[in-house]
């Protein structure tokens, strides 16, 4: 990744942050990795604990936040929550995949910040 695509990326990350906290959710942690994968924030909501990926984009050239999340990263946030589970003893408890769309002007204004709750389901 670049040096300006990784800026960008903790940029969206630490405003997806602020909002999450804002909206009453703890985290936990952040960048959290594994062999499946990396999870951008890690964080409880009540009782439930969530995964959140963090999507920025800067102007709409790329399509959406939400446009760039491929079905086989889906498949690697998933196996990635199900590590983290098994490796903190959560297995039995709720939780969830949240996406937060940050969306910022060329210039790298705020425009907006979507919280998705339940944005990927795990496929039975």
């Amino acid at each position: 990744m670049t040096g300006q695509r990784q800026k960008l990326g903790q940029t969206g990350e630490s405003l997806a942050a602020r909002e999450l906290e804002r909206r009453g959710y703890r985290l936990l942690a952040r960048n959290w990795r594994c062999p499946a994968g990396e999870i951008d924030l890690i964080a409880e909501q009540g009782s439930a604990l969530v995964f959140v990926e963090v999507r920025t984009r800067r102007g709409d050239a790329r399509g959406t936040p939400l446009e760039s999340i491929t079905p086989t990263k889906q498949a690697r946030l998933i196996e990635a929550a199900q590590t983290y589970l098994q490796e903190s003893g959560d297995e039995e408890r709720d939780w969830r995949i949240d996406v937060v769309a940050v969306e910022l002007t060329p210039r790298g204004q705020l425009l907006r910040i979507d919280v998705i709750e339940n944005a990927i389901e795990e496929r039975r």
